[in-house]
């Protein structure tokens, strides 16, 4: 049997590859278990918030990308906008980002193994994967939104309301702003992310069980804009969106990214709280002090999970919902104030 690593990493996604360069940084032995083939494409929005390019950045990363200057919100003939006011955004191919990343970690001497983790058997004084021969003090769960590492140890939580599904597609259009566009109606929004001067990434997060372009049809002038010869990729799916998780450390095993509970996508910081999941599980790590990572991790997410629960409630309140583009509207600084609140 292996002679055990500091870290052993299931899942190569964003969080984990990240994982495994603070680790690297940090002096830590670590190996990844990641079944896919680099690079790995997922339904995601494809938006970088501020936050997550300066992590990205001080990771020693340069995204290839399209600047992003703010949000805008749409619904019917309303709209308003918000600027970032700490740096630009950026617009990045999903498997551009894992692209960088993962050579990335390849460069700081991380092993990538093509292998499944499934199922972990802890002791006092680490984690074995059974019939591999891995062994590590730390296993660190970054399988994403469907973590069968949360799954295999009944981590998860129930769920309540209506689940959400999202649904990705890109088009060979010039994007008509610098702005990320979030489309709202009746059961759903568009996100409309600039990639590069002649792509747009459009995301569709729905509560609804029907095809992309009927759900597309939805936002009418939207879809003049996205002519179905422009579709340049298949549609990707992912959901229900909403997964909970009762704690993030759990013995020897420590939950970040997706698998770490997720509320939705409808604020764009996935990426950003991946980054900062992961850099605080690994300064835990190397103090010593794991059992800190829960009350961190908390800290550090509390003001994204107050806004997106909110926005998600009032999302699913017939009453409520027409009615959250138009307070924006009538209270641009309260909008600005939350979309750089998260920035």
């Amino acid at each position: 049997m292996n002679g055990g690593h500091d870290l052993l990493i299931a899942g190569g996604g964003p969080a984990g590859l990240a994982t495994a360069l603070h680790a690297a940084r940090a002096g830590l032995d670590a190996v990844i278990a990641e079944p896919r083939p680099a690079p790995v494409d997922k339904a995601c929005g494809e938006g970088l918030m501020p936050g997550a390019v300066r992590a990205l950045t001080a990771l020693g990363l340069e995204v290839p990308g399209h600047p992003i200057t703010g949000i805008r919100y749409v619904q019917g003939s309303r709209q308003v906008q918000a600027a970032f006011r700490h740096g630009p955004g950026l617009g990045v191919r999903r498997t551009g980002l894992h692209n960088a990343l993962h050579q990335a970690v390849l460069d700081a001497g991380v092993p990538v193994l093509p292998l499944r983790v499934e199922d972990v058997r802890q002791d006092t004084t680490g984690v074995t994967v059974p019939g591999t021969g891995l062994r590590a003090r730390w296993l660190v769960a970054a399988d994403g939104l469907h973590s069968p590492v949360r799954r295999s140890l009944g981590l998860g939580t129930t769920t309540r309301g209506t689940p959400r599904y999202g649904l990705r597609r890109h088009y060979a259009v010039p994007p008509w702003s610098p702005y990320v566009e979030v489309h709202w109606g009746a059961h759903a929004e568009a996100y409309v992310t600039p990639l590069g001067p002649a792509l747009v990434g459009v995301a569709l997060l729905t509560t609804r069980r029907a095809p992309y372009a009927t759900q597309l049809q939805s936002f009418p002038q939207l879809a003049a804009r996205l002519p179905q010869e422009a579709a340049v990729t298949p549609v990707r799916g992912a959901g229900p969106l909403r997964q909970g998780a009762r704690t993030r450390a759990h013995g020897r095993v420590l939950l970040v990214g997706d698998a770490a509970g997720y509320i939705d996508a409808l604020t764009g910081e996935g990426i950003s709280l991946a980054l900062t999941g992961a850099q605080a599980l690994i300064a835990n790590v190397r103090r010593g002090t794991p059992s800190r990572y829960e009350t961190d991790w908390s800290r550090a997410t509390r003001h994204h999970r107050l806004l997106t629960e909110l926005l998600v409630r009032a999302r699913q309140q017939p009453t409520l919902s027409p009615h959250i583009v138009p307070t924006a509207a009538r209270l641009p600084r309260l909008f600005a104030a939350a979309v750089n609140a998260l920035a």
